[in-house]
């Protein structure tokens, strides 16, 4: 066989593709990936969201009203994200401590790859795609987290991609989206989020226009009619969930109804322009317009809208910027494309791709932590030992516990039902959360809620105001204290446990 065949063989064509500079790039973001993670087993958030799992996985059935508190038992509850959380537990079951920093760096390294993989289609340019997936990784290091927005934000980047490949190559790529938004809608409420920028770009299509550098280019009518097929197929498949119409309206409903869970929730507060991913965020912004001013490149209307939904996003709540990072990384890639040479297939060597994909694999692998360290950072983050010493003199509830410790609680303690927890929504909506923040914030009688709620023993955390007003309280010890947990009891009987 001549060796023009050999190197033109299918097989030889595979193995350049997978050993090629692209995915050596790629490889090197599962390290980025890996090595931001490792040491975020602390979100407080991760721990009834695999309790909600676990519920799931054993009964077979997704809950509708709350089972795990003390104070919103059976108060409705739609569980929104309940097949992320079976996967959570499907970790958690495979694995343990270790399935679940699995689970987390595998979505934190699918998220990196197809964003680097979205920047690259839509720049023109792999290596500055590269460098879009950076910007992700920068403003995604916000929420890197064992939660289900992992799953919603992987799910953002491939609707975005979609939309790219029907625009651009073929519109039966919109297809795609119905199904999409079918499993997205049960894993996150992201997909409202979703629906939103669809909507920008429909209504972007319309456009013909140049206003110096703004330019805005009308979409084709049968790729238009196409898209809006998909629109409407996609709201239609909203619907395949086991809630109904409640679970599409539900993102709406918390906006509406949850002011007081937004407003004292620190992730929901707006943006603190001056930290790093603050800076960051006015550096990229500028960076975007200082492009198009200076380099007199076309800035697209579809590009100007997302950008200024992502700003409105971000500069509304601190955990959005994570959105803000995965809308602006194509835009700024597409503007700063000729900045690098580009991608050449042809002048690629496969050798030196497949050793750094090699290193890069082995460095990931050994940067995964092991199950001992893990279990210490759930012990720095969660009260474990406080826990022990609660169980093992049979402390009698009803407890009173923050909202930061309510998940880890629900899961390692479901003898004790919590207070309150992460989930927000039946606190919220019975009064609960609004006792518990004027209680913890000094500004109501502390023995109003206690006497309220027949709370037997409160966990606090040693930053709590509480600590300092317990002892003044009549009836009321101290019996158990660490550097992440103080336990008071009740010293009187005068109000009956329940």
């Amino acid at each position: 066989m001549s060796q023009s065949a050999i190197s033109t063989s299918p097989g030889i064509g595979i193995l350049k593709a997978i050993f090629s500079f692209p995915v050596s790039l790629a490889g090197t973001l599962v390290v980025l990936a890996t090595l931001t993670v490792r040491a975020r087993f602390d979100d407080p958030d991760m721990w009834w969201h695999l309790k909600t799992g676990e519920f799931i996985w054993t009964t077979h059935t997704i809950p509708r009203s709350d089972y795990f508190s003390s104070t919103a038992l059976h108060q409705p509850w739609i569980p929104h994200e309940w097949l992320s959380e079976v996967t959570i537990y499907g970790a958690f079951k495979l694995g343990g401590l270790s399935g679940l920093m699995g689970w987390l760096c595998v979505l934190t390294s699918v998220l990196l790859i197809a964003g680097y993989w979205f920047c690259s289609a839509y720049s023109g340019n792999a290596k500055v795609g590269f460098m879009g997936a950076v910007a992700i990784w920068l403003f995604g290091t916000a929420g890197f987290a064992v939660r289900p927005q992992m799953i919603g934000y992987c799910f953002l980047i491939l609707e975005l991609l979609l939309i790219h490949l029907g625009r651009t190559r073929n519109p039966n790529w919109f297809f795609c989206l119905p199904p999409l938004l079918g499993v997205w809608i049960n894993c996150h409420g992201s997909f409202s989020l979703g629906i939103a920028l669809a909507a920008i770009f429909l209504f972007s299509s319309f456009f013909e226009f140049r206003l110096g550098l703004l330019v805005a280019h009308r979409w084709e009518p049968r790729c238009r009619r196409l898209f809006i097929l998909a629109l409407v197929l996609s709201v239609a498949a909203l619907f395949l969930n086991p809630v109904g119409l409640r679970q599409v309206l539900y993102p709406f409903a918390v906006l509406r109804d949850m002011s007081v869970n937004v407003s004292d929730v620190s992730e929901w507060q707006p943006l603190q322009l001056a930290n790093f991913r603050g800076i960051a965020f006015l550096g990229v912004i500028g960076l975007v317009f200082l492009t198009v001013i200076m380099r007199k490149a076309e800035l697209f209307w579809d590009e100007l809208l997302l950008l200024m939904a992502g700003i409105w996003l971000a500069a509304q709540h601190d955990r959005l910027i994570f959105v803000f990072g995965i809308l602006t990384a194509p835009v700024l890639s597409r503007l700063l494309s000729d900045s690098w040479e580009g991608y050449d297939a042809n002048a690629d060597r496969a050798w030196p791709n497949a050793l750094l994909i090699g290193v890069s694999l082995l460095i990931a692998f050994l940067a995964v932590p092991n199950r001992q360290n893990l279990e210490k950072q759930v012990e720095a983050q969660s009260p474990v030992k406080a826990l022990e010493f609660i169980r093992a003199n049979h402390l009698i509830g009803p407890m009173l516990n923050e909202w930061v410790s309510g998940g880890y609680l629900m899961w390692a303690a479901p003898e004790y039902p919590v207070f309150i927890d992460g989930r927000g929504d039946p606190f919220v909506l019975n009064g609960v959360f609004g006792d518990f923040g004027n209680w913890a914030m000094l500004r109501t009688d502390p023995n109003k809620l206690l006497e309220k709620y027949h709370i037997q023993f409160c966990l606090v955390s040693p930053q709590s105001p509480m600590v300092q007003i317990f002892p003044l309280l009549p009836n009321w010890k101290s019996v158990y204290a660490d550097d992440h947990s103080v336990v008071f009891v009740r010293t009187s009987s005068t109000i009956p446990a329940r």
